[in-house]
This record gives structure tokens, sequence and C-alpha cells, in this order.
């Protein structure tokens, strides 16, 4: 068969890898091939539970992208900001706090980081289905398929292996998590490509050097493409912020509000942040490929009680289970209300507030 040929668009080129000593978090490397066999996922699944545990973040590798196919995505990611005028942009822009939904652009400056400074990021995020109750700008047209199996991917073959890792650690039937994880389903489940735009040294002062606060998210799991532009961090279990080194063609894994809810707090939604890069990279974008997950809309956000462990270890709620949310009801609550709401601040002025569905949730600054 003749080789297939992919749309031509322009080549992003990232900043180099930093040379700077950073203080790098110790996080697992899961080599997600195993995870095809039944034996293989047996052997996996403590490594996936304890990562989880102990951390929330984790990497994969030997994911079935080549380096070749994970450039191209970072090629595809850049279009969406670099191929797109400011007035397209407008035009597909998301209506965020009413509709509780990322379909469509985040413009620059939409969020309030501190201080009156208001960030500098772009994002644009695609429904899983791509073309489902959305049309996208003019420069991505061409790109659609590749678009659709690359969301494809993420949900079959990155998705569902970790969630049925996370399941055994659960101790429940494998499918457990899968099972509501529906790609045709009623949810919110995207691709979203990302672009950091460097600040002014007053911003940076103003902020403290921080350009997204800590913050967990609200889905089940996320799925980042690893770039070389070091700006990640999350906060250890010591309660100290360590930076996420940058492994080529691996993918950064980790649990949000969804995971730790229904998993009754056994796996953790850990608190995460961007900050501004190392000065060997000052002055670079940096563009992010994501895939973040969610349950199918109607779940309602209690514990699996079935659970064996969660019956041995315990179980901590964040609210009764009478007053769970549903997935839908969280999702539309966090979107609606980040970077937008009025954050009380704790006596220390480290953490911020907001009450969401008679939930706390925290922003550390």
């Amino acid at each position: 068969m003749p080789a297939v040929t992919l749309p031509a668009i322009p080549h992003y080129v990232p900043a180099p890898e930093t040379a700077e000593e950073l203080e790098w978090a110790d996080l697992p490397i899961v080599d997600i091939s195993k995870a095809a066999t039944p034996e293989g996922r047996a052997a996996l699944a403590p490594q996936v539970r304890d990562a989880m545990r102990t951390h929330g973040f984790f990497y994969i590798i030997n994911h079935g992208y080549t380096q070749a196919q994970t450039d191209r995505i970072f090629d595809i990611a850049d279009v969406p900001f670099s191929q797109v005028t400011d007035e397209e942009k407008k035009r597909f822009a998301g209506d965020i706090k009413q509709t509780g939904s990322y379909r469509g652009y985040k413009l620059r400056q939409y969020w309030h980081i501190n201080n009156g400074v208001r960030d500098q990021l772009e994002h644009y995020n695609l429904h899983r289905s791509i073309t489902e109750n959305q049309e996208h700008p003019q420069a991505l047209q061409p790109l659609l398929p590749e678009l659709r199996a690359f969301a494809e991917h993420n949900h079959y073959d990155v998705l569902h292996p970790v969630l049925r890792l996370l399941a055994l650690g659960l101790e429940l039937p494998e499918d457990t998590f899968v099972n509501i994880h529906g790609f045709k389903e009623k949810g919110e489940t995207y691709v979203r490509f990302m672009k950091y735009y460097p600040r002014t040294p007053e911003e940076e002062t103003l902020t403290n050097k921080v350009w997204l606060k800590g913050h967990t998210d609200f889905g089940t799991i996320t799925i980042l493409y690893s770039q070389p532009v070091s700006a990640l961090q999350i906060l250890s279990p010591d309660n100290k912020w360590r930076w996420v080194r940058h492994i080529p063609n691996a993918l950064v894994v980790n649990a949000g509000d969804g995971m730790e809810f229904l998993s009754g707090g056994f796996y953790r939604a850990t608190i995460h942040r961007v900050v501004q890069p190392p000065a060997d990279q000052a002055g670079h974008t940096r563009v992010g490929a994501f895939y973040f997950a969610m349950t199918d809309d109607d779940v309602k956000l209690v514990p699996l009680k079935e659970s064996p462990v969660l019956q041995r270890e315990g179980i901590t709620r964040r609210f009764a289970d009478e007053d769970a949310p549903t997935t839908e009801q969280w999702r539309k609550a966090r979107t609606s209300a980040y970077g937008q709401s009025e954050l009380k601040k704790k006596d220390d002025i480290v953490e911020e507030e907001v009450i969401l569905n008679g939930v706390v949730v925290k922003h550390y600054n």
C-alpha cells in the first residue's frame, strides 16, 4: 500500500532541555505495554496502585506511539495557536463560566493568578469525538482525522489499561472503571492543547513566579505528553514542591478529584502547579498535549464500597454519599469557578479556598 501523506503543517521546535540542577520528583515509570496480558496486568497493578497512593503521579513508557508520532502531535498542538488569527480564536472561544465546559478556546488573561496579574496561557479543547457538536478553526480542518485517531489512542490504549490496573489495585473487577468511561457516552473527556507564553519580569514578581496555582484536576485521570520545558511541579508527600522531569516520548499520568472520590480517598488527587521555567529556558513558549478523562456525566461520585481494599482500609469522604455530585455537576462547578471566583485566603496566605457543591476546593499559591 502507498504511504499515507499527512497534511503539511509547520514544525514546532521546543526549547532544549534545561541543564540546571533542579529538585526532581522521583516518580515511578510504568511500561504499559505489559498490560496487554492478564499476567502483565497482575504484575503492574501493585506498582500503579502504590504510585497513585504515594505520589498521585507516574510516567508511562511504551504506550504505542513512536517518537515521530509524538513529534507530529506537538506540531498539531501548536496549530490552534500559531496558525489561527486572534479574530478567529474569539469566534471559537468557549463560554466557560456559563456552560461549565472547556470546549473551544480558553483565551489568554481569562484566569486571575495573583495581585491583579492574569494568565498568559491559551488552550484549545476538543471533545473526544472531535466533531460531535463542535466546529473547529479552518487550520484544524485537514487534521481532524489525525485528532480523532489521537483521541482513540489515548482512550483505548492508555486510559483503559490504566483504569484496569487501578481497579485491580482496589481488588475490583478490572473493567469497573472502564465501564463508566465510555467513548460514545455523554461526557466531557477531551483532548487539550495548551501554549504558555513568556511573562514580563513585573508579572513574575507579582505572582512569585507562579504561572498556574497549585490545584487538583477535577476529572479521574489526566494524561500529559512529556515535553522539554520544565515548569510542572507537584506537591510531594513531604509537602515540598518538586519538578517533573522530561522523559522523551513518555506520558505523565495523574489522578484527579473524580478518582479520589470514587476510590474513597485511596488514590490521591495530587496537587500540582506550573511555574516560571529555569533561566536557560526563559523566553520560550511551552506547548502541551493532554487527554483529560472523566467518567460518563451521570456517574455519581460515591466511593466504591464493594472494594475489599476499602472495606479493610476504610473510606475517606469529602461529602456524604447522599450529597455526592454527579460528574456533570462536579465538572461544571469546577470549570465555571476556576480563575473566576473570589478565593478566601487562609491565615498563612499560602492556601486559598472556595466552596463548590459543599466541598472545600483548595488552591496553593
